[in-house]
């Protein structure tokens, strides 16, 4: 299979980022690596093992380290468990999964099986989103409650929007490498500076081969089935995710839905003020 890393150099450039916001996080952790049906992926796991497990689901072009940084807290009240997705820019195989089966819901439930954990809490953003949503429709009865942050698979933005304002920039940054196009796509997506996706993305839009697929929607019959308590934090300034339609559907079709919150200043990709609330609601919980 050809790898989605552009070279063995650009990997490692990557790699060595991943390994930098993790040491920089300075906090007590410790790997796992879980041989899955569809390749190994690979767990940062934090906090005391008698504490109830918690899920972290990073975003697309994310890792591990990412998450942990989010919500730097959750290890007080939980063992976290911060997974590196697959086919993303980090350290677990490089196997792409279907969006539209419930491909990823069958990986999670082989990790959460082969951890051993019971009533397990997910928390995810963006893709993660769509991740958690997957692994309830897949299968629910071990999972105890989650948390949705600005998640994928709800509702879609404009499409003309994405295209002028995301994937141009996207692009324009992929064939010159000028700076100034990565920073207009982060100033689009993210609501305050954040000097390491500057660097990070640098990378991975260059040196990793990203999906593009279109991003589906849960159906309302889908929705319908699920009965695990939902929190949902929804960014009103996010032009990949809306917020206000977010709401509004998923109002209408979970009835699973247990509370939500509208991020009122927050474009997709939150701020820390943001993070801090999101988090202090999880730890609540």
């Amino acid at each position: 299979m050809k790898s989605l890393f552009r070279s063995e150099e650009g990997k490692k450039e990557i790699i060595n980022l991943y390994e930098q916001k993790l040491r920089g996080l300075d906090i007590d952790y410790n790997y796992k690596i879980i041989e899955t049906t569809f390749g190994k992926t690979n767990i940062i796991i934090t906090g005391d093992s008698t504490k109830p497990p918690i899920l972290l689901i990073h975003g697309s072009n994310g890792c591990a380290p990412i998450a942990l940084e989010t919500y730097p807290n959750l290890y007080k009240d939980f063992q976290v468990f911060a997974i590196d997705v697959l086919a993303q820019p980090n350290k677990s195989a490089e196997t792409r999964l279907s969006m539209k089966d419930n491909s990823y819901g069958i990986w999670i439930h082989d990790i959460i099986h082969q951890l051993k954990l019971k009533n397990v809490t997910m928390a995810g953003f963006s893709f993660g989103g769509l991740i958690i949503l997957k692994t309830l429709l897949q299968n629910e009865k071990n999972i105890k409650e989650v948390f949705l942050s600005a998640p994928a698979y709800i509702v879609n933005g404009n499409p003309l929007i994405l295209l002028f304002s995301v994937f141009l920039p996207m692009k324009l940054y992929i064939k010159t490498q000028k700076v100034k196009y990565l920073e207009n796509f982060l100033k689009t997506l993210f609501t305050e500076p954040d000097n390491f996706a500057l660097k990070y993305l640098a990378k991975v839009f260059i040196q990793f081969r990203m999906d593009f697929t279109p991003v589906p929607v849960i159906t309302k019959e889908e929705a319908s089935q699920i009965s695990t308590p939902i929190t949902l934090f929804a960014a009103k300034k996010d032009i990949m995710f809306p917020g206000v339609k977010m709401l509004k559907r998923s109002k209408r079709i979970f009835p699973s839905l247990k509370k939500v919150v509208m991020l009122e200043n927050s474009k997709h990709v939150q701020n820390r003020v943001d993070n801090y609330a999101i988090e202090k609601i999880i730890l609540k919980n």
